[in-house]
């Protein structure tokens, strides 16, 4: 790669490319994975030439669309932690990781082919999901809010079953009844 390939974006560029990345992830959650490229230009309000100057492939976009997806999601715990008591955050954030799994759901089957090819979209995925619950439980112990025998390993592979067990639109109320029930479980008894 070029040094032009690690330039940061001008202001108008990010704006483009982040338009781009919501209406993909609007239109692959509602509409499928085979949404014309156009058709996503569209929604976002910007011309195919640039939808295709940032994404020049289909799998392009799903990746940087998962990608972008797990940075939003682990990006959050700062500002959960800072406008919440620690369990409240705690809570909105397995609720964003629901809107995370919903997401890369629609998009499983592209995702695979992309590693089928040798691409790596989860890359440090787990890693980074297991930094944020870290970060989060790590809160929540230090104001004596939750047990300190459950490590963030434990949290993070509920985390994994729940997702598993409860992806998709249809399963939301059945995947929000058992972070309650995962939480709770987390609850320090007097």
């Amino acid at each position: 790669m070029d040094d032009a390939t690690h330039r940061p974006l001008r202001a108008d560029a990010r704006r483009n490319r982040e338009k781009v990345l919501a209406a993909a992830v609007h239109l692959f959650t509602t509409q499928g994975l085979d949404t014309p490229m156009e058709r996503i230009a569209q929604e976002a309000g910007v011309g195919s030439a640039t939808l295709y100057r940032n994404f020049p492939t289909r799998e392009a976009l799903v990746e940087a669309v998962y990608r972008n997806e797990l940075a939003q999601l682990c990006e959050a715990v700062p500002g959960l932690l800072a406008e919440h008591p620690p369990t409240e955050a705690l809570r909105a954030w397995t609720l964003l990781f629901l809107d995370y799994v919903t997401a890369k759901y629609g998009m499983i089957d592209a995702l695979r082919a992309i590693a089928a090819t040798g691409g790596n979209p989860y890359g440090e995925s787990r890693e980074l999901i297991l930094a944020a619950v870290t970060e989060l439980m790590a809160a929540c112990t230090a104001a004596g809010a939750i047990r300190t025998d459950i490590t963030p390993g434990d949290l993070a592979a509920a985390l994994e079953g729940i997702a598993l067990t409860s992806a998709g639109a249809g399963h939301r109320p059945q995947a929000e009844r058992l972070l309650g029930l995962t939480l709770d479980g987390l609850a320090v008894r007097p």
